[in-house]
C-alpha cells in the first residue's frame, strides 16, 4: 500500500556532461555484475535529496530507448543521464494527472508510461495521452506483457480497485465486482506467461485461462515483490524472506540476514546474472546470490534505510531509489575482500597466489585461503575467532588444527608438489 509516503486519509508504508553521462545516454553494450560479489564489493555512488539532487523521494525508475533514466519523484517527471537530473515538463496545453509519480515502464515501442497518484497517462512522439478509465486512482502497478499489453492497476483507499488492460489506445477494465479490494500492489509475468497480481490479502494468477486467487495473510502491506527462481517458481518478497511459491503455497527459501530479519519487502528485482535484489522497509537492501546472502544499508553509505523502487538498466547497473536518494551499484574492475566476505580480521603482510587459482594469505586470526568466493580459515585450536559478519553466512569453513602458530605470519610458499608451506614466530 505504497512506499513510505503520503496518500489520501493518512500514510502508509511506502556538459559538464561528460564521459558518464554520454555512456549512459549513448552506450548500447550489455554488462553484467559478477554474482559472486556481495552488494559491498561493487563500485557505489549516492545521489542524495539533501544534497538538491531532488526536491522529493523517488518512487520509480525507468529507461527508455535513447538511454536516459526516467525518475518518478513526489514533486513531478526527472530526466536523469548519469550527471544531472533535470526536471521534465509536458508542451503547452499537455498535464499529466498528478505531478505526484508513482510508477513508471518504458514500453518496447518507446511509449513512457506515467502513473500518477491521480490516473494513468503516456508519453511518446511529443504527445501525453491520459486514460479515463483509471483517472482519480493511484496507480501503483504497471507492466507490459509478451504481446505488447500494458497492465496497469488503480488503488483506491475506497474499493473497488481496478486493473486496465491497455492494447492499441482501448482499455478493458476489471475489479468493479470488488474482486482484487483495494486495488493492485504488484504485478509480475513469469517465464511461462503466467501474470501474476499481488493485492493487500494474497495473490491473484490472472492469466492465462481463469483467473485463481491464492490468499496470503500476515503481509501488513500486501504482496509488491514479485520474481522468478531459477526452478522457474514464482518468489514472493515477504516479511523476513524470500518466499518461494508453488503448489498453492508459499515456502521459505531465503531468509534476510542479521537485522534485516524481521523486515517488510516492498520492492523485489532479479537482476540479468541471477541475483536476487530485494527492497526493505527500514532496512536497506537484501541481497541473494549464489546461495548466500549479504544485506547493505545506510550504516553502509546506502542513500536511506527505506527503498522505494529497484531497477537494472541496459548497461548492467543496479539503480536503487530509497526515501533520501538514488543509490547505483555497478561491478568494479577489480573486487575487494574484507572481514564482510569471511576474512580474519584484517590480513598480514603474507599473500601467496597458489597454482590451483586459489589464494592464500595471513591474517589475525590464521590463515585464510580464497577459492571462488568461498573463504576456509585454519587456526589454533584454542584461539578465540570472531563472530562472522552477515555476508559471509554459508562462505566461510573454519578449520581448528592443533599446534597452529599463533603469533602472525611471516611467509608462505609453495612447492612443486603443491604443498603449502608456513612460516611464523613461534
Amino acid at each position: 500500500m505504497g512506499r513510505g509516503r503520503k496518500q489520501k486519509g493518512g500514510f502508509t508504508a511506502r556538459s559538464t556532461l561528460t564521459a558518464v553521462g554520454m555512456l549512459l545516454a549513448c552506450c548500447p553494450c550489455v554488462f553484467a555484475l559478477d554474482p559472486a560479489l556481495d552488494v559491498s564489493q561493487y563500485a557505489h555512488t549516492a545521489w542524495k535529496i539533501r544534497e538538491g539532487f531532488s526536491k522529493g523521494m523517488i518512487f520509480s525508475i525507468a529507461q527508455t530507448p535513447d538511454g536516459y533514466l526516467w525518475l518518478g519523484t513526489e514533486f513531478g517527471l526527472l530526466r536523469f543521464d548519469g550527471v544531472r537530473a533535470v526536471p521534465w515538463q509536458p508542451p503547452a496545453g499537455q498535464q499529466l494527472p498528478s505531478n505526484d509519480i508513482i510508477k513508471l515502464i518504458a514500453a518496447r515501442d518507446g511509449t513512457l508510461w506515467i502513473g500518477t497518484f491521480e490516473g494513468l497517462a503516456s508519453w511518446k512522439d511529443g504527445r501525453l495521452t491520459q486514460y479515463p478509465e483509471l483517472a482519480g486512482r493511484d496507480i501503483e502497478a504497471l507492466l507490459e506483457d509478451r504481446a505488447g499489453t500494458v497492465w496497469a492497476g488503480g488503488f483506491s483507499f475506497t474499493p473497488p480497485g481496478r486493473l486496465c488492460a491497455i492494447q492499441r489506445g482501448s482499455a478493458k477494465c476489471y475489479g468493479d465486482d470488488g474482486a482484487l479490494g483495494n486495488g493492485v500492489l504488484g504485478t509480475y509475468e513469469d517465464s511461462k506467461g503466467n501474470l501474476w497480481l499481488g493485492v493487500r490479502t494474497g495473490l491473484w494468477r490472472w492469466k492465462p485461462g481463469p483467473p485463481k486467487f491464492y490468499p496470503l495473510a500476515g503481509e501488513p502491506y500486501g504482496i509488491q515483490g514479485l520474481g522468478e527462481g531459477d526452478d522457474g517458481a514464482l518468489l514472493i518478497g515477504m516479511r523476513g524472506r524470500v518466499a518461494r511459491f508453488a503448489g498453492g503455497k508459499s515456502e521459505g527459501s531465503y531468509p534476510y540476514p542479521g537485522p534485516a530479519r524481521q523486515s517488510l519487502a516492498l520492492e523485489l528485482l532479479r537482476d540479468r546474472d541471477g541475483g536476487l535484489w530485494v527492497g526493505t522497509l527500514g532496512r536497506g537492501l537484501v541481497h541473494v546470490h549464489q546461495g548466500r546472502t549479504d544485506a547493505f544499508a545506510q550504516s553502509d553509505s546506502l542513500s536511506g534505510d527505506t527503498v522505494t523502487a529497484l531497477f537494472q538498466d541496459r548497461e548492467g547497473n543496479i539503480w536503487v531509489a530509497t526515501t533520501n536518494g538514488l543509490d547505483r551499484f555497478r561491478d568494479f574492475g577489480a573486487a575487494t575482500f574484507s572481514v564482510n566476505q569471511g576474512l580474519s580480521n584484517f590480513p598480514g603482510g603474507s599473500v601467496l597466489a597458489a597454482k590451483d587459482g586459489s589464494v592464500w594469505l595471513d591474517a589475525t586470526g590464521g590463515l585464510s585461503r580464497w577459492d571462488n568466493g568461498q573463504i576456509t580459515t585454519y587456526h589454533e585450536r584454542t584461539s578465540q575467532v570472531a563472530a562472522k559478519k552477515p555476508g559471509a553466512v554459508g562462505r566461510v569453513q573454519e578449520i581448528s588444527v592443533s599446534g597452529f602458530p599463533k603469533q602472525g605470519l611471516l611467509s608462505l610458499f609453495q612447492d612443486d608438489r603443491g604443498r603449502i608451506w608456513v612460516a611464523a614466530n613461534s
